[in-house]
């Protein structure tokens, strides 16, 4: 055959004068040129194994691959060809790269795949099994870059931030440098995408936009600081403010003029809210598989409004921040308040700025600690002070009741049916109502079990209204009841009794008594009328401007210069009732506050549930989903979190399946975002029901990312 003349050493001989037909093709390239063959000048055996050699070296296993480096800010990027093999690891081909360029500082770079949108992180895979080849683009890249963060306090920083570690990791390292505790309560939001807020941002000059150039990765702030009050934030006098060694992060921030909140403001739909929930980057991958580029600004927000722990004595900048996140839903609408609500916050803000701009160091050291051990130890000195050992019996034993005279009204489509008087009885975990008094001793007309419901407050001090919304859980979701009490006395030990029923405890507890005062406390503040004994504040000797610690719509409703007057003696008015309460301490009731808004904490998104032919609205709580009509914006279902079983998701089709008790489920279709931005919401939440004091503050990472990641 002609591969074995081929091999055939010089010095035989052949019978034939010319070859039958030319060689294979691998080696037709190796021969002589010569149109006829002739047998005796076939070149020996050795010279086709070392023709063979250097084609596997140099055309079969080896190829041309392009890098481009990235050098610091200023200096131009380098693309360099190596030639490399398959079984070549990322750690060697990094070697090969920077013993090529210029010696400095590469320890920071990693390669970065473009068309596959991923980091090459494991130095010890090869380029095969990474499934890189001839047409890869590479690029060798820092892994932090500068990005540009604006905090819940709406100041922007410039942070260099880790783009190669997944956003739950990045988010964990921000909050490491800035002093936040339990950063897996917070991510990266992308701002919203819309061009008329575009032309609005260019177009104003707010100090609300000035950039906090810190270098937040040194020990210590060396910085300077300097903040200046204008007489239109709410405040009459100015106050310079120098920071060193501290963080400027644990103080609030002035509340804006009129004119600059107004440019801010823009009335919000709920389509609008679940649009500008849909930025929520996925916390499973990192930033530059994400798309995003140097000094991008992107919002570091509160995500999940589950907010363990807090505690003032190592949460100044924690609770500043989230003090400053509500503060702004509120001023912006982002979330709905009664206007009696509203001047609430109001009066607390004011107090807020009237502290902080106050001549004297504010000592964060000072203020109390909230631990619930030691409050659970003292509860028990006060118990067992006296020998009151029958009292401890007497709660082990006799739980206690409430029965009282109260209005109920169940809401019925197509009927408006007034509140009617009944007898109510609470007993353990179960409401029961009869027709009146005397009927008690039979059966009662229903019977209500409140573990696991919803407790609303429906409460206008102002207009005496103690009323409490109980969302009670069904199998096809929850039923809306609404009770009505006579005053502030009744109404603060039902709510009570309600609150610890729907976690399955009982009056007997021991923070029921404490329950109850938090609630007295509250609706004292909501008061806007000054406390017994204490006369009206004089108007004539001081100075506000009340139009800052209200939102611009309901600014609106007091532009005359009486009505305008009016609204500042409101304000004040309400002030007095917290006048005594430490930073911290007004820092906290506001947040509490803001956290018992019917509204508190519900995102938003655009959804087609399956079998139906409309959109609609799905809210996500912290421990239920809520259905929601489009149109009217009214609650249609609501189910637990409590009663799920499990949740899938079908990737191909983008689908999100949900199986709760007595055999319900239900599935649905994102279209304001992706359906992994719902799937980690409900992930998230579950993740952070697990938390407890004895982590020390240590999280499963894995867990998070199995509960929140998903399959692809």
């Amino acid at each position: 055959s002609p591969l074995y003349q081929s091999r055939v050493p010089a010095r035989h001989t052949f019978h034939s004068c010319t070859l039958p037909a030319p060689p294979p093709p691998l080696f037709s390239s190796f021969l002589p040129e010569h149109p006829v063959y002739n047998p005796c000048t076939v070149p020996p055996l050795s010279f086709y194994n070392r023709a063979m050699i250097t084609a596997a070296e140099h055309g079969e296993t080896s190829w041309e691959l392009s890098v481009q480096v990235d050098q610091k800010a200023g200096d131009e990027s380098m693309k360099f060809k190596l030639r490399v093999k398959g079984d070549l690891h990322i750690g060697g081909l990094m070697l090969k790269l920077v013993e090529k360029i210029t010696p400095q500082d590469w320890s920071d770079h990693a390669l970065w795949w473009e068309q596959r949108k991923c980091w090459l992180l494991k130095t010890h895979w090869t380029l095969d099994k990474y499934g890189i080849q001839a047409d890869a683009d590479l690029r060798y890249t820092p892994q932090h870059k500068p990005l540009l963060l604006q905090l819940p306090n709406m100041k922007t920083i410039k942070l260099t931030v880790s783009f190669s570690s997944v956003v739950f990791k990045a988010v964990g390292e921000i909050c490491r440098i800035l002093n936040i505790r339990r950063s897996e309560e917070l991510s990266l939001l992308k701002p919203p995408d819309d061009p008329s807020r575009k032309k609005k941002k260019k177009d104003k000059n707010s100090a609300n936009d000035d950039l906090w150039d810190i270098d937040l990765l040194s020990p210590m702030y060396s910085k300077t600081m300097t903040a200046t009050y204008d007489p239109e934030n709410g405040m009459p006098v100015s106050a310079t403010c120098l920071w060193f060694g501290e963080n400027p992060l644990a103080d609030s921030q002035p509340n804006l003029p009129p004119a600059e909140l107004a440019k801010m403001f823009q009335p919000l739909s709920l389509v609008d809210k679940a649009i500008n929930n849909a930025g929520w980057l996925d916390s499973s991958r990192s930033l530059m598989e994400q798309d995003i580029q140097d000094e991008e600004k992107l919002l570091l927000r509160f995500k999940y409004n589950v907010f363990f722990d807090l505690n003032p004595k190592y949460d100044a900048i924690r609770i500043t921040q989230l003090y400053e996140q509500a503060r702004w839903s509120i001023l912006l609408e982002e979330i709905d308040c009664t206007e009696e609500e509203m001047l609430m916050f109001a009066s607390i803000q004011y107090h807020i700025c009237k502290l902080t701009m106050s001549s004297e160091p504010l000592d964060h050291s000072n203020e109390p600690e909230i631990d619930e051990v030691e409050a659970a130890l003292s509860n028990l000195e006060v118990t067992l002070e006296g020998g009151h050992m029958d009292r401890i019996l007497e709660d082990i034993t006799d739980i206690p009741e409430l029965a009282d005279s109260l209005r109920l009204f169940r809401p019925k489509r197509l009927t408006l049916r007034p509140y009617k008087e009944y007898w109510f009885v609470f007993k353990d975990t179960t409401i029961s109502y009869y027709k009146n008094k005397e009927a008690s001793s039979g059966e009662p007309i229903e019977q209500f079990h409140l573990r696991g419901c919803e407790v609303v407050p429906d409460v206008n001090v102002t207009d005496k209204k103690f009323g409490i919304k109980l969302l009670l859980p069904v199998a096809d979701g929850m039923n809306e009841v609404y009770i009505r009490c006579d005053n502030e006395t009744q109404y603060a030990k039902w709510k009570a009794a309600c609150i610890l029923a729907s976690k399955g405890k009982t009056m007997a507890y021991s923070s029921y008594k404490s329950e109850v005062r938090n609630i007295q406390s509250f609706l004292q503040m909501k008061s806007l009328a000054p406390p017994p004994g204490q006369a009206a504040p004089d108007l004539d000797t001081m100075e506000m401007n009340a139009e800052c610690f209200v939102s611009p719509r309901y600014a609106k409703k007091h532009k005359t210069k009486q009505v305008c007057f009016r609204l500042t003696a409101r304000i004040l008015e309400a002030h007095q009732n917290i006048a005594r309460l430490s930073l911290m301490e007004a820092k906290m009731r506001f947040i509490q506050a803001w956290q018992s808004l019917p509204e508190f904490g519900i995102n938003y998104y655009i959804v087609r549930f399956k079998g139906s032919k409309k959109d609609e609205i799905l809210g996500i709580s912290y421990n239920r989903m809520i259905r929601i009509d489009m149109s009217s914006g009214l609650p249609v279902t609501t189910w637990r979190f409590a009663n799920m079983k499990q949740w899938n998701v079908n990737w191909e089709i983008r689908q999100v399946t949900i199986e709760f008790d007595q055999n319900v489920s239900i599935a649905f279709c994102c279209l304001s975002c992706d359906c992994k931005v719902v799937h980690e919401f409900i992930g998230g939440y579950i993740f952070l029901s697990t938390r407890s004091k004895d982590q020390n503050e240590t999280l499963d990472e894995d867990l998070f990312h199995k509960l929140t990641g998903g399959q692809e």
